[in-house]
């Protein structure tokens, strides 16, 4: 016998807000020591080595950080600026530098185990968080840099890393190692005895902005914390001319500025492409793609129709119109095109959306006309009268 009565389906059709992910996690790459002990203990404890750790309150892990290492200055410069949360990987300290180098790199075993920077991508199955501000302060030479790299594509993240030079010239000459628009260099280095000072304050500057302001806005021009000089001298004038700030901005060099307290002043990265010039065409790119990639994820193996596909297209445009209406976007856009989308493909389950996007760039260089008049003096008998 059939329904006698009344049956109600519940269709779920329709849109899904895109939800935003979390850009201000930092990515901390580091060694620390204690003294044997209860300390040692404590530590250990606290970062085990080769172990993406999760910090939410930057305060106690400073406290856990032991005395020797970078840990604890690098934490200790993060604060200044922000109280961000952190994924961060302890090495164990080498014989020499190379055996730490060697350490800070690691590598995936045959038993997949993660070591070294390798642990950062382990984060998101053992902590449920992505580190997307990566770096390893007082401890990021070439080497550590270039293996970092491709780590950072992985995870849609960016690095922070110190140029290693004497001078400016060595500084450009040092920028050209590298051609990857995950990258942001930066010479040379605030007056504080740690070496590592000013990645780790890049690090937490860039945390801050994220949070207060958002990943579109690049790390440039905004005051820096708890710095109180530079390490040497940097010509830099506002209104232009060939100073050492705009040499190695020119090299795609952020530098370092004294101007109302003291700032980072450059938006580039090493990008050998120039779409992705700018720190925050990389940065949106990188959110882009895992907000809508997460955000999708429900019409993952539902029946592929058309009223699917709509779905799909309206989440994705109702996301961009939120991020114009945010300042986040320029514009963008998601549409279906059926040139790309042939019967036999979309009968095996195959979808392919197109979208595009305008970043907002940073108003890199403003230039004001001055023009000298006499044109005013017209109507000075009527201001004296």
């Amino acid at each position: 016998m059939g329904l006698h009565g009344i049956k109600v389906n519940e269709l779920t059709i329709g849109t899904r807000a895109i939800t935003p992910i979390s850009t201000a996690i930092i990515g901390l790459l580091c060694t620390a020591t204690a003294p044997e002990g209860d300390a040692e203990d404590a530590l250990d404890a606290a970062f085990p080595l080769d172990t993406p750790v999760l910090v939410t309150d930057i305060r106690r892990a400073i406290g856990l950080a032991g005395t020797g290492g970078t840990l604890k200055p690098a934490l200790e410069a993060i604060a200044d600026q922000c109280s961000p949360t952190l994924v961060v990987v302890r090495v164990a300290v080498g014989a020499d530098d190379d055996e730490t180098e060697t350490n800070l790199i690691g590598d995936v075993s045959a038993e997949n185990v993660y070591t070294g920077m390798n642990a950062f991508l382990a984060a998101q199955a053992q902590l449920g968080v992505r580190p997307r501000i990566l770096g390893v302060p007082g401890l990021d030479n070439q080497a550590v840099v270039t293996a970092l790299l491709p780590i950072a594509k992985q995870l849609r993240a960016m690095v922070y890393a110190q140029a290693v030079a004497d001078d400016v010239a060595a500084a450009i000459v040092y920028a050209g190692n590298f051609s990857d628009r995950e990258l942001m260099l930066i010479w040379p280095s605030f007056d504080n005895e740690f070496a590592g000072d000013t990645t780790a304050r890049a690090l937490g500057l860039r945390a801050k902005i994220d949070q207060e302001i958002g990943w579109h806005k690049t790390l440039s021009n905004v005051a820096v914390s708890g710095v109180t000089g530079l390490d040497r001298d940097i010509g830099f004038d506002i209104l232009g001319g060939d100073t050492d700030a705009k040499l190695l901005n020119d090299a795609k060099v952020t530098t370092l500025v004294r101007h109302e307290g003291y700032r980072f002043w450059g938006n580039r990265t090493l990008s050998d492409e120039p779409l992705f010039a700018f720190e925050s065409a990389t940065r949106t790119a990188q959110v882009l793609k895992d907000e809508i990639a997460e955000g999708l994820t429900w019409a993952i193996d539902k029946p592929l129709t058309k009223v699917l596909v709509k779905d799909v297209i309206e989440t994705i445009n109702a996301r961009f119109r939120r991020l114009v209406a945010q300042g986040r976007l320029i514009g963008a856009n998601a549409w279906y095109d059926p040139a790309l989308n042939e019967e036999a493909d979309l009968a095996a389950g195959q979808l392919v959306v197109d979208f595009d996007f305008t970043p907002t760039a940073p108003l890199e260089g403003l230039t004001l006309n001055q023009r000298i008049t006499d044109r005013y003096y017209a109507s000075f008998a009527d201001l004296v009268a």
